[in-house]
């Protein structure tokens, strides 16, 4: 149990880090398209730099189209932020000293949720305004299948709980 529990602990922190590096990357992205600092435009005005902070060295690269920034490019950012907060609430769960909880499930519900209930309206709301790849309707039936996974994991979690009441019960 204890490699499980280092596991987490490093996922965790993995997840925490690259959500913070989603969110920050959304903020930074949003305050530089709303003032126009530290972006170029190139080839004519039909593609965007969004420069490192204070240079002129390009940190990202998009079209100059508002569907494709608004559906392609913020929303996945803030999507994924939002994707890797949730795993790491998530793998926080499996380091706890106590495993079933109240709390512990709401996490896994959120979790649940979010990758069953998201991601499917995103992308079909996305592909009535800009190209969606094939590969992004794989994302999406991944997002679905990790949803029902932490779905079961979730249920197996309020048993656990009921059988650790019950058994507080008895003691």
């Amino acid at each position: 149990m204890n490699h499980s529990k280092n596991i987490s602990k490093i996922l965790y922190y993995l997840c925490i880090v690259l959500s913070a590096g989603y969110l920050f990357t959304f903020v930074y992205s949003v305050f530089c398209l709303l003032t126009g600092f530290a972006v170029t435009t190139y080839k004519q005005n039909l593609y965007l730099h969004i420069n490192y902070p204070f240079t002129e060295q390009p940190f990202l690269n998009i079209e100059n189209n508002y569907p494709y920034i608004i559906l392609s490019f913020l929303l996945v950012l803030l999507t994924y932020g939002i994707f890797f907060w949730l795993s790491a609430k998530v793998f926080k769960v499996f380091f706890q000293s106590k495993l079933f909880t109240e709390e512990n499930i709401v996490h896994l519900k959120r979790f649940y949720m979010y990758n069953i209930f998201f991601p499917l309206p995103i992308v079909i709301t996305a592909s009535f305004f800009v190209e969606v790849e094939s590969i992004i309707w794989g994302l999406v039936f991944i997002h679905f299948m990790l949803g029902i996974f932490c779905y079961f994991l979730a249920n197996i979690f309020k048993q656990g709980l009921h059988l650790q009441n019950e058994q507080d019960l008895f003691i």
